[in-house]
């Protein structure tokens, strides 16, 4: 019977069963968690921190699992970023804390969530502590792909690879766990292709539902160049609005909690250092806030690829069952409208508007450039 801490990989059977073994007495200092985005690689890593610390293998439990799952274990540290990279400052925090001896747990656990994220700095401050760690001490690095993270530091780590899980086990996993309706469960298990935390997401909000339909007919809409610019624009807004909504509350906290450190007053002096110590946080706040409007762009761009896929499985008559069910009649259309290799174009547009962003292209420019594409 497989222990409780593992109950959210989905699909990881494979990946269960290595873990398992490391508990029991298997154990290696580095290990790295790759998969696609959705996969679980942080949930993957965090049900392994707790299975270590666990004197039961992952009861679910005990005081040492819960304190693990609520984020608040002394000897678990997750290391990441809402920003677009981790900086060394990050880097040499944790390698101070990868020093020390463990408090309660039987381990000294950093997870690295982001570790693609790296710079160059920040992994080389990291080499040496993962190359040779500390007695007791286990590093836990995340990333899409093995290729993300640098030889280095790769060649020092054990690979556990999770893959896509399938739509029905999510499903399943909302229904039986969430008890999420079954039918909406499958359509939101289909539309997030294997991403967990998007398909829960999507299952447990009606407008976020609505949001994405609206999206999935923009290429049904679209007649001329207005119509591309116009749509371009409402993406970029849109994601722009949804960053902004998600971080103010982040970028006030953390503000507040600079003034208290600092000692701050609204209308008082400001000591020595602190204006220094502001301008960093606001950059790195605007960092912040750049990546979730490029992660929601993206996405929209993912709901795009699998519109167009299913219009072209519905061209060549292939049977595939539809990703978005839910927008059939729109498919319908573009499918009757193009033809095959115009909806290949399309998808080649997508992927190429994907690329661009990834090398810092601006992204209103690069929607549009995608969406007139989209008019053959």
């Amino acid at each position: 019977m497989t222990a409780p801490v593992w109950a959210e990989l989905v699909g990881q059977d494979d990946v269960v069963a290595t873990l398992g073994s490391a508990v029991a007495g298997q154990m290696t200092h580095a290990w790295l968690f790759t998969g696609p985005p959705g996969s679980g690689r942080s949930n993957a890593a965090m049900a392994f921190a707790a299975a270590l610390q666990c004197e039961n293998g992952g009861c679910g439990t005990c005081r040492s699992c819960v304190t693990a799952a609520a984020g608040s274990h002394p000897d678990i540290a997750v290391i990441n970023t809402d920003g677009l990279s981790i900086g060394v400052d990050a880097a040499r925090d944790a390698v101070r804390r990868a020093a020390l001896h463990p408090s309660q747990g039987r381990y000294q656990i950093l997870v690295v969530e982001d570790a693609d994220r790296l710079t160059d700095q920040a992994a080389n401050a990291l080499l040496k502590a993962i190359e040779e760690p500390a007695p007791g001490t286990v590093w836990l690095l995340c990333a899409p792909a093995v290729e993300d993270v640098i030889m280095t530091i790769r060649s020092r780590c054990r690979p556990v690879l999770l893959r896509t899980p399938p739509a029905s086990a999510i499903a399943r996993l909302l229904h039986e766990r969430d008890g999420i309706e079954l039918e909406v469960a499958r359509r939101a298990a289909a539309a997030a292709q294997g991403h967990i935390g998007r398909a829960r997401g999507l299952a447990r909000d009606p407008e976020a539902r609505r949001r994405r339909a609206e999206i999935l007919s923009l290429p049904v809409g679209l007649r001329g160049l207005g119509d591309c610019f116009r749509a371009a624009q409402r993406i970029d807004q849109e994601a722009n609005a949804r960053a902004k909504e998600r971080c103010d509350v982040l970028d006030a906290r953390e503000l507040s909690n600079l003034q208290e450190s600092w000692g701050v007053e609204e209308r008082g002096r400001r000591p020595a250092g602190y204006a220094g110590a502001l301008s960093s946080l606001t950059k790195e706040q605007e960092r912040r806030r750049k990546r979730m409007a490029r992660d929601a762009i993206d996405g929209v761009l993912l709901d795009l690829l699998s519109f167009q896929r299913d219009v072209l499985t519905l061209q060549l008559g292939t049977g595939a069952e539809a990703i978005n069910a839910d927008v059939a009649d729109d498919i319908a259309t573009m499918a009757a409208r193009t033809t095959p290799e115009g909806t290949l174009a399309s998808i080649d547009a997508i992927v190429a508007c994907r690329d661009a962003l990834q090398a810092n292209a601006a992204p209103q420019l690069a929607l549009e450039h995608m969406m007139s594409r989209f008019l053959g």
